[in-house]
């Protein structure tokens, strides 16, 4: 079976050239195990009734779809701000962990790891396990556990253990590897949560259909705002990229909507200190699959940068690199200063904190053409508690 849309691959995980499954040989009976039964066991009547309850009563879905009118003045549009940042927890990731937890337990699971950036993933995951009374392994690098003190603190409180990636650069990259080496030493009893579309196939496919209830509520919420269910655009941050996923899923195959990913440019895209992706990656394998990836010349992954630990990532899905490539996506990119000058300006225009993610997606307002009238929709992620020191510096900064 070949791609024939641009919302599902192919048979054997490939989003046009990119995806696919190049994992070791010992964890070929997990990934096989997935692959061949995830589809099945997630359209299953029973379920589909606990994930959709757990979504409405647990989660607090649907979430608002806002009209921001203070920001639609000042940039001449009418933008839809999706309110991820409601969700319990804080971010959309809880979105894809309780699917994977169910997922897990159907598996016959006993344990669950995971890694984690922003910790975000890893305050999700947590939360499911201590729902579901499973043992939590998260994975974090050494710098990102220090810049998120908050979610290292609620993730032990919910009962995870967190166990530091001290390689590397120390960030989400390296925490990804860590995680993926316990796996192939713990195969049987273990399911890895993955937290956004990277990895090897099923996984990108597998959250982005977890994360695709952001879309789909857009498009009824959409309509009963404004009569019609297309916006003119969709903008999201992108890392791994799933909040994207699921804010552009149900829109992938609608050409008229543009779908606008942002990625961290960190200092500058040629800076030598950023992570977009798309500007500076070439083909290359990454964390088991075939994307875009920064890297040198012999193939030596490039260490990224982003003031957001969530976007701190030298890849980017395959679903998002096929994006890309084919044109049918538009990337930019923000800097850390656009980042934080939007986070602040959503803050006193719309009483919004940020996090600092969805602040990426907020600071491409400046290098749209904006037309008066269009309806933009605009994926908040998540909220900016977890980045208040990082806001608390940049105030002190300025005074």
């Amino acid at each position: 079976m070949v791609q024939t849309t641009y919302q599902q691959p192919s048979a054997q995980g490939y989003y046009g050239q990119f995806g696919g499954a190049y994992i070791p040989e010992m964890l070929h009976p997990n990934v096989e195990e997935l692959r061949t039964k995830y589809l099945a066991i997630t359209s299953e009547p029973g379920f589909r009734k606990e994930f959709e309850g757990l979504l409405r009563d647990y989660v607090g879905r649907p979430t608002p779809l806002y009209f921001a009118q203070r920001l639609s003045e000042r940039y001449g549009a009418a933008f839809f701000l999706k309110r991820e940042d409601l969700c319990h927890t804080g971010a959309h990731k809880v979105n894809n962990t309780i699917g994977q937890i169910l997922l897990a337990q159907r598996l016959g699971k006993k344990r669950i790891i995971a890694e984690t950036g922003a910790g975000q993933h890893g305050v999700a995951t947590a939360t499911v396990c201590a729902l579901k009374g499973m043992e939590c392994i998260v994975y974090m690098g050494e710098k990102d556990i220090e810049r998120q003190a908050p979610n290292v603190a609620r993730m032990k409180m919910l009962g995870a253990t967190v166990i530091p990636a001290t390689s590397g650069s120390k960030t989400l990259k390296d925490a990804t590897n860590e995680a993926i080496r316990d796996w192939i030493n713990n195969p049987l009893d273990t399911h890895y949560i993955i937290g956004s579309v990277v990895g090897p196939h099923p996984y990108p496919d597998m959250v982005a259909r977890f994360q695709s209830v952001i879309s789909e509520e857009v498009r009824k919420q959409l309509k009963e705002k404004t009569g019609s269910e297309l916006p003119a655009r969709v903008i999201a941050c992108v890392g791994g990229g799933s909040n994207a996923a699921g804010a552009f899923y149900h829109y992938l195959d609608e050409p008229s909507v543009q779908l606008v990913a942002v990625e961290a440019a960190g200092h500058g895209i040629h800076s030598g200190m950023s992570a977009a992706t798309t500007q500076l990656g070439r083909p290359g394998i990454l964390h088991g699959s075939k994307s875009l990836v920064m890297q040198t010349e012999d193939g030596q992954v490039v260490e990224p940068h982003s003031i957001s630990a969530g976007l701190d990532y030298p890849g980017i899905g395959p679903l998002h690199a096929n994006l890309f490539q084919s044109g049918r996506g538009q990337f930019l990119s923000a800097t850390d200063q656009e980042a934080l000058d939007a986070a602040f300006e959503l803050a006193k225009l719309e009483g919004i904190i940020p996090a600092l993610e969805s602040a990426h997606a907020l600071a491409a307002l400046k290098q749209l053409k904006l037309k008066a009238g269009e309806h933009i929709v605009i994926c908040l992620s998540g909220r900016g508690d977890k980045d208040l020191a990082t806001y608390m510096k940049a105030m002190d900064s300025q005074s």
